[in-house]
């Protein structure tokens, strides 16, 4: 089902590794060019155009694209017991952990009368895409609102596609989640014309723009997302999920044939990668994802992302080649089922998040670990950070010099402005501290 890797031997460069690497096809190009025409739509009929492409996309139209009050009310008090509970154990573990994520404000003091204040500012208003398509994300809700209420946050929108099981609105488990967390702003809206509405406004539903888009989606959403960066902020142009583990002779194949499939099962392009140094565990975990992804739920879509070239079990020589193929691959989630992990874990810089030891399943962190499961994907870790407080968070400097301190660097600002032939910079001073001789 899952093809092999053979690259014991071969060169270890980072030209290398990366052409190694499986990668599904990911060219936005031709997403693009849709999503730049439905978000163009959008600025130009507004509502109207996001009927229309709900129409198109999802088969019909809610009556009122934005979420009445009394259906999120209704939705949270026919929540399955148990969901909730669940739901609010996840915001309470997310909350704690995003609190330690807002930097506290510092002051450095240079001298008498010289100093620079760095705070922390959250934006104003955001945008929560969370996505509907093959399967409900309640928990994407929770991911994303409570590192922006954590944050200071003040006003949040939540779209989410309409469900044609639901007359076309949002799913109700949506619903009930947005109520828990007291979000009163909910729109019945996906795609690439939802991006554009948050980035843009509605004016006839009340939707005024926001300044950072969060949250996962289809290709069209992430080449939304890359179409009004710049016009706002956004966490990253997330893709299909991705799952990476470095597993040893001491691993467990079943934990690691179930942990591949867990994530196989989310989409058909979903990437789930093995590398080890042990060719006995790549054969065994080999039999069990055959045998495992028989069994489960959505066998179909399991068996075509394990199949895909995004997909792979891949032997190498040793862990140093394991920790250099991860780096270079940087997944969305990693996890390491090695005899003693924590000598990988300083070494392994490149993750969205890390997944350490037996007992630590991407499951986990998808739902009650604490951490947040809106991750980068397709390389990106190598740059880009999981969504937390901080991805709505802007550090701002104060400059507070006086008399004194402004004349103790006074000549230093001139003889740099001089020699960038800017003079009226060192103007500005000398006009104050001749001034004041």
């Amino acid at each position: 089902m899952m093809r092999t890797l053979d690259l014991r031997g071969k060169d270890r460069s980072s030209v290398s590794l990366l052409a190694s690497v499986p990668r599904a096809a990911n060219d936005l190009s031709a997403a693009l060019e849709v999503a730049q025409e439905l978000i163009a739509d959008v600025l130009a009929r507004g509502e109207l155009a996001l009927r229309d492409q709900a129409q198109k996309f999802d088969g019909g139209v809610a009556a009122s694209l934005r979420v009445d009050r009394a259906q999120m009310t209704q939705a949270l008090a026919h929540l399955d017991p148990s969901v909730r509970e669940a739901l609010e154990l996840s915001i309470d573990r997310v909350r704690q952990a995003s609190v330690n994520q807002v930097p506290p404000s510092t002051v450095t003091t240079f001298g008498p009368g010289a100093a620079v204040e760095q705070r922390w500012v959250p934006v104003s208003r955001v945008g929560l895409y969370v996505p509907g398509g093959k399967a409900v994300y309640p928990s994407s809700v929770v991911m994303n609102v409570v590192p922006a209420q954590v944050a200071g946050v003040a006003s949040v929108a939540v779209v989410s596609p309409p469900q044609r099981d639901f007359e076309f609105a949002v799913h109700p488990t949506v619903l009930a989640a947005a109520e828990l967390l007291g979000v009163n702003e909910v729109y019945a809206m996906g795609g690439a014309g939802a991006v554009g509405a948050l980035a843009h406004g509605v004016s006839s539903l009340g939707l005024d723009p926001v300044d950072v888009i969060t949250g996962p989606g289809n290709i069209f959403v992430a080449a939304a997302k890359r179409l009004v960066r710049g016009l706002v902020g956004i966490d990253s142009e997330a893709g299909p999920t991705e799952i990476l583990i470095i597993a040893d002779a001491s691993a467990d194949a079943d934990f690691v044939a179930a942990d591949l499939i867990s994530q196989a099962e989310h989409d058909p392009l979903a990437a789930a990668v093995l590398v080890t140094d042990s060719p006995e565990i790549l054969d065994a975990v080999a039999t069990r994802v055959t045998a495992l992804a028989a069994e489960t739920s959505h066998s179909a879509r399991v068996a075509e992302a394990l199949a895909g070239p995004q997909s792979a079990l891949i032997l190498v020589d040793d862990m140093a080649h394991a920790v250099a193929l991860s780096n270079a691959y940087a997944p969305e989630h990693l996890e390491v089922h090695v005899a003693d992990p924590e000598t990988l874990v300083p070494l392994l810089v490149n993750a969205g998040a890390i997944f350490v030891g037996n007992d630590s399943p991407v499951s986990l962190g998808d739902y009650a670990a604490g951490s947040n499961h809106v991750l980068p994907t397709l390389g990106q870790s190598r740059f880009s950070s999981a969504l937390g407080a901080y991805t709505f968070l802007r550090a701002q400097q104060i400059v507070r010099y006086d008399a004194v301190g402004l004349a103790g660097v006074a000549r230093h600002v001139r003889a740099l402005a001089d020699a960038e032939n800017l003079p009226a910079h060192g103007d500005a001073v000398d006009a104050r501290t001749v001034r004041g001789h």
